[in-house]
């Protein structure tokens, strides 16, 4: 029997792309929709996402326009902006809540480049723990007599490999991220 490691490879997919989706949410000096996307509004007595409430569109490079489908919810969104870490003071003309996105400094891209490393680790560190997870598996099979000895070593081999490539993935979407972030 073959050690199957389809099931850490899906793991180590996903962490890979939550990692994406979260660099997605750093504001980065640029207007992006998805720097919302964590950001919630209390909305009928439970928290609702902004795009739920709102259309979201980019106006220009540096501005959002946030216009709610109804109306008595502009307070409560400009009041969650300003709650959030957004770090944006919304503008609000009683129809639409614009965002204006600041041209960032050197230092605050440098703490930008910094968190982006910092979640690039996280990341790391999840792909490690579906390795150690993969191992502990593939031990228990071969005490099983489920796996021989050579195949518990291959096995091992190849979920080191999977981590491997997965981890140099993470390091390159970092360093793309960071040389986007200093760019600016």
């Amino acid at each position: 029997m073959k050690f199957n490691t389809n099931e850490f490879e899906e793991k180590m997919k996903k962490t890979i792309a939550s990692y994406e989706y979260e660099l997605g949410t750093i504001r980065v000096g640029r207007a992006s929709t998805t720097v919302l996307d964590k950001i919630s509004v209390e909305y009928w007595g439970s928290p609702t996402p902004i795009n739920s409430l709102a259309q979201i569109s980019t106006v220009d490079a540096r501005t959002l326009a946030i216009q709610p489908w109804d109306a008595s919810t502009l307070k409560s969104i400009e009041r969650a902006i300003l709650a959030s870490d957004l770090g944006i003071t919304p503008q609000n003309d009683g129809k639409v809540i614009r965002l204006n996105f600041p041209t960032l400094t050197e230092e605050r891209r440098k703490e930008i480049s910094k968190q982006v490393a910092k979640m690039g680790e996280e990341a790391k560190v999840a792909v490690r723990n579906i390795r150690r997870d993969a191992n502990e598996k593939a031990k228990a099979m071969q005490k099983k007599s489920e796996l021989t000895e050579d195949e518990e070593k291959q096995a091992e081999k190849d979920i080191q490999n999977l981590t491997d490539k997965y981890i140099k993935d993470i390091d390159g979407v970092t360093a793309k991220k960071q040389k986007e972030v200093m760019a600016i």
